[in-house]
């Protein structure tokens, strides 16, 4: 019998700013570029209005360690895992002591003992639950890790808690000039997700939906297309301006692959759960695919109001798309670091939870 989803919590941290105050701050960090004509529009093209962050925007105007972004990191991460694991599992009806396995995903920061360690003292889970850190998937760790989630609890485990954690605002490297550490400043944001994956017969309230089975893609000598350089002051993003072509060139292929594996076809798919790693990745996607205007409105949305949160961003836009009560099966999809393709095969009830 199919996992599935009983509750899924999102969350940020306590401070925003305006993507035109990351601009105007971006300005002054990055002089040369700054002066570069147009160069500032990927801003404004980036089509994001507001950003989440752990620290406020006057903090990143200054240079930081790679320890003492990790020293925040740490914190501030732990408090938004708590805050999202606590109303995940209120949400879902399961107490603490209930949990058989917990699944944690980040790739922006370096904690150890890992944060689901510190979960299970904060939150008084079993002690002989399984634990699965998951790291360096970036932003295609919010599908893997529910894939994974999933995974245990075909194993047996049947109620699991999973949590995605991402602090990209951290990343940032005052003074670096590289067009990826600028385009960087231009999306990337920090937020949290957290979701309880249970057995069909777990006692709860009605699921979310149905997990179905789940398909990995990692692409050939393409590690220099995403990834962390690490520097003395901290993680220096990787990004290649091929993501989008690549796209163009693999998802129709992938996604069919991806559902074939599973006995399903593109007719099945009524819904699509996208990653938006950037408006110019989505465009590439629905190109790639074919898909009518406003299939991926939701991915768009949370992109403007979030901005790109790595793993956690696939969840937020789940959450968005649940909040329409959506019906029939649908493919939930993430690219990352590898370079790599996840896609989970989804399916949402015929009736809505609270029906």
């Amino acid at each position: 019998m199919a996992p599935t989803v009983r509750s899924l919590v999102t969350g940020t941290p306590p401070y925003s700013a305006a993507q035109t105050e990351v601009r105007a701050a971006a300005a002054e960090l990055f002089p040369r570029l700054g002066a570069r004509r147009g160069l500032l529009d990927v801003f404004a093209n980036a089509q994001i209005e507001t950003r989440p962050l752990s620290r406020p925007l006057a903090w990143y105007r200054a240079p930081h360690t790679f320890p003492e972004k990790n020293a925040v990191f740490v914190e501030e991460a732990r408090a938004l895992c708590l805050r999202l694991a606590e109303g995940a599992l209120a949400q879902a009806e399961i107490a603490p002591g209930d949990v058989d396995a917990v699944v944690v995903v980040n790739t922006s920061g370096i904690s150890t003992p890992s944060l689901d360690a510190y979960l299970i003292e904060a939150l008084g889970l079993r002690r002989h639950a399984a634990r699965l850190p998951l790291w360096g998937l970036g932003c295609a760790g919010g599908a893997s890790g529910l894939a994974r989630a999933a995974d245990l609890v075909r194993a047996g485990y049947r109620r699991v808690l999973y949590v995605a954690v991402e602090l990209c605002s951290l990343t940032l490297i005052a003074g670096d000039e590289s067009k990826s550490n600028f385009v960087g400043t231009a999306l990337f944001s920090d937020g949290g997700a957290a979701l309880v994956v249970t057995a069909p017969d777990v006692p709860g309230p009605p699921p979310l939906l149905t997990l179905h089975g789940a398909y990995s893609t990692l692409i050939e000598d393409s590690e220099d297309i995403m990834g962390w350089d690490v520097v003395e002051d901290g993680l220096k993003v990787r990004f290649s301006r091929d993501i989008p072509a690549l796209v163009r060139a693999m998802m129709q292929d992938n996604v069919r692959d991806a559902l074939e594996t599973n006995g399903w076809t593109r007719a099945d798919l009524g819904i699509y759960v996208v990653h938006p790693g950037g408006v110019k990745v989505l465009d590439a996607y629905e190109e790639a695919l074919e898909l009518p205007g406003g299939t991926l409105d939701a991915s768009r949305e949370v992109l403007r109001r979030c901005g790109n949160m790595s793993s956690a961003t696939v969840l937020f836009v789940l959450e968005e798309i649940l909040r329409g009560q959506p019906r029939g099966r649908g493919l939930l999809s993430a690219m990352g670091p590898g370079f790599s393709a996840e896609h989970v095969l989804v399916e949402f009830p015929a009736a809505s939870a609270g029906a």
